[in-house]
């Protein structure tokens, strides 16, 4: 048996980035869709205090690709001066089980998540797309907003965070990252996405944050935030008039966006337009009107963190980084 490649963070960073997050996670889509792919639904083990553990397993076929991630979320841990969602993907070897990699999994997950998020936006969102507004601005944050504006000519951010100064410390931060864009820290969300062309809510919330009467039409909304049973970052109303894409018709119902409204009859899932697979593909079309309102769901994917983990795997082999450990 080969000996198993460790991974840590850091040699995770010196292998990916959002383009090649990018480029993977839209082939990975694209394969879901064919049928090319196999994704269980996630495994949730409910803990105290809000927290819980996923266990995420996927196998995508080309390129060959096999693994599973296990990742916590802790809502108190940065009190502790802890992230509140860490994870670690474990890769297998399709074709015999042999363990080939562990590795940080938190890098993985914030970079597909926005790559995800980004190529719905592209597929979505009109072309001409210039205000970007985000609400929230935690860990996730930056992410998003670079992995947007490798797609988009973004001119202007609008950013609105939960805690005082949040906002605006971000904006600071990310002036320097991103220099020809005009920013501005909200004291309201309805400051926030007035006027904007993508929206990207990115809060833990458990009740509607953002309004459908302070959306323009023609918005494009990625809604991000809510991955498990409960949570909720919008007004049904905003589900019942948009186009509605997920990135995993079960998944949505059952622990993104949609959760909520569908459990309290407020939005009935035969109204999802698609999933973005089936839109990249061709077997369902997008945007069919500039003043059209967009959703995209996003719940988050095993076959990402399975297929970007691949990617990452391959590259760290070639470079030589990581640590090789015999299991026997």
């Amino acid at each position: 048996m080969r000996p198993v490649l460790v991974l840590t963070r850091r040699d995770v960073a010196r292998v990916a980035d959002l383009s090649t997050a990018i480029r993977v996670v839209r082939a990975a889509f694209i394969s879901y869709a064919r049928g090319q792919a196999v994704m269980p639904p996630k495994i949730y083990l409910p803990l105290p205090r809000g927290s819980d553990f996923r266990a995420m397993p996927a196998y995508v076929e080309r390129p060959a690709a096999c693994g599973v991630k296990w990742v916590n979320v802790h809502p108190n841990n940065p009190r502790r001066g802890l992230p509140s969602v860490m994870a670690t993907i474990v890769l297998n070897d399709p074709a015999t089980g042999e363990p080939l990699a562990v590795m940080d999994g938190s890098l993985i997950t914030k970079l597909r998540t926005a790559a995800a998020a980004a190529v719905a936006a592209h597929t979505l969102a009109r072309p001409d797309s210039r205000v970007v507004a985000l609400v929230g601005c935690g860990g996730q944050a930056d992410a998003q907003l670079l992995a947007l504006a490798q797609l988009f000519h973004v001119r202007q951010v609008q950013v609105w965070g939960h805690r005082a100064g949040e906002a605006a410390a971000f904006c600071q931060r990310m002036r320097r990252v991103l220099r020809r864009v005009s920013w501005t820290a909200c004291r309201t969300i309805r400051a926030c996405v007035r006027s904007a062309d993508l929206v990207v809510t990115l809060t833990p919330a458990h009740r509607p944050l953002v309004a459908r009467a302070w959306l323009s039409d023609g918005t494009h909304l990625n809604a991000i935030g809510a991955d498990a049973p409960g949570k909720q970052e919008l007004d049904p109303r905003i589900l019942r008039e948009a186009t509605v894409v997920v990135d995993d018709y079960e998944q949505a119902v059952h622990g993104g966006e949609l959760n909520v409204p569908v459990r309290r009859g407020q939005f009935d899932p035969k109204r999802i337009h698609a999933s973005l697979g089936e839109v990249l593909i061709g077997r369902r079309r997008g945007r069919r009107a500039p003043r059209e309102l967009t959703v995209f769901d996003s719940t988050g994917l095993a076959i990402h963190d399975v297929a970007l983990a691949a990617e990452v795997f391959r590259r760290a082999r070639r470079q030589r980084l990581g640590c090789r450990i015999p299991l026997v």
